[in-house]
């Protein structure tokens, strides 16, 4: 039976194209589906066979474009700077405008679900009051707290005895604090939409009745345990439509090291000749992708190692001995799937807390966002001189395979799509 299902994004980089892959597959199965989005990403919208809707109150920008990129968050000094830009001008700085603008297009063409990037409580607090089956997507490992790890951020390695534990406590206390600053906004959201004020930021993440994670389990920690409507649904291995077709590596028998690092501004054109200079180093060649946020032309780069705007990740892979990236979710899984092992410079985000969890499955190792070339260098060479991180990706492989055998996403919103909620008092 074809559904109706109402996607809302926002310019987030990395958490794009694994959404729309969903979007593409949902129409796939013959379902409509339409997308409240920014305007810069309507042609990716419609390229996968979405509808775009242009959001009318909530915030417009363009990842790739530091002067229209909404929370600007490489200008931020330390991770809390960047978490701040996030909650100030995305999750709850605007909440009450992007739940106006969703329960504007639910009225005005109701559907039958509806599924947000988890970031954005203001689009989900609009399906609460509409009555609308909710799920969220997370394009990450999953964020939130949840016992058995240790608190998502400051990648720490799990935690070993009480002394361990006990700094779990404590952390993950002071994480969960700054998210107090954007209360006020996400209440004020909920009253104007007619719905009770939470006690927490949170809390108000775990009200929908689905979030749908689109990362491997087997990256998570083994012993985590998540709350009853989280599913595992594994990740999105389909690249963007903007990757356009593989491009020529340079010649040679030497092996091939993939470079990407963020597709948004992360201020990344100095780590990606750092990459390239250390790579000139080696007996590898290699394809150094830049992303829509910088120009090619802008990075010298040695005979051995050709720089282009972008490729089709998934595809370069197949051919591939090694991947050097800032830890972005996509790259990391895509290189995991392909049983590529991993150098990873974090250049901040969530991706520090990725390059830890490859580094506990034993797939690659970290270097820092200033690393010298000398330095990328030697861990390029330690990856590709140890076969036990090849290993390790390839079991990382075999357990991505069986998890994306068949497509739990769409059939999680399918069964979702068919379910009835009461809308909050005033919104029948």
């Amino acid at each position: 039976m074809s559904r109706n299902f109402l996607f809302a994004l926002w310019a987030g980089g990395g958490a794009v194209p694994p959404a729309l892959s969903v979007v593409r597959a949902l129409r796939r199965r013959g379902h409509a589906v339409r997308v409240l989005a920014d305007r810069s990403l309507h042609d990716e919208v419609a390229a996968a066979g979405g509808e775009p809707i242009a959001w009318t109150t909530a915030p417009q920008g363009d990842a790739s474009d530091p002067a229209t990129d909404v929370i600007k968050d490489f200008e931020a000094r330390t991770p809390l700077g960047e978490f701040a830009r996030l909650r100030d001008r995305i999750v709850c700085g605007p909440a009450a405008d992007y739940a106006r603008d969703t329960l504007a297009e639910l009225r005005a063409r109701p559907a039958d679900a509806l599924v947000t990037e988890q970031v954005l409580l203001g689009a989900l607090t609009a399906g609460e009051a509409a009555g609308v089956p909710a799920a969220s997507l997370v394009t990450t490992i999953y964020p939130l707290p949840a016992p058995g790890a240790p608190p998502f951020g400051p990648a720490f390695a799990p935690a070993a005895g009480a002394s361990g534990r006990l700094r779990d406590r404590i952390v993950g206390g002071l994480m969960v604090k700054p998210w107090e600053k954007g209360l006020p906004a996400l209440n004020a959201a909920r009253t104007a939409s007619g719905l009770p004020p939470v006690d927490s930021v949170i809390d108000a993440f775990g009200r929908v009745d689905r979030c749908l994670v689109l990362s491997p389990r087997a990256l998570d920690y083994p012993g985590r345990r998540f709350p009853a409507n989280v599913r595992h649904v594994g990740p999105r291995l389909d690249d963007p439509a903007w990757a356009g077709r593989e491009p020529e590596a340079p010649p040679g028998e030497e092996p091939l090291a993939l470079v990407g690092l963020s597709s948004s501004f992360m201020n990344q054109r100095r780590p990606l000749e750092r990459i390239a200079e250390a790579l000139g180093t080696l007996p590898v060649r290699g394809l150094l992708t830049t992303g829509p946020a910088v120009d090619p032309a802008t990075i010298r780069a040695p005979g051995n190692v050709r720089v282009v705007a972008t490729a089709p990740h998934a595809a370069v892979l197949r051919h591939a001995a090694v991947t050097i990236t800032h830890a972005g979710h996509g790259t990391a899984v895509k290189s995991l799937a392909a049983g590529v092992p991993l150098v990873c410079v974090p250049q901040g985000r969530d991706q520090r807390e990725i390059a830890r969890h490859v580094e506990e499955i034993g797939a690659g190792i970290t270097v820092r966002r200033n690393a010298s070339p000398r330095r990328i260098a030697r861990a390029v060479r330690r990856v590709l001189d140890d076969p036990a991180h090849r290993r390790a990706a390839e079991r990382m492989a075999a357990e991505i395979a069986a998890e994306t055998a068949a497509d739990e996403a769409v059939a999680e919103l399918e069964a979702l799509a068919g379910r009835t909620r009461a809308p909050a008092a005033g919104h029948a």
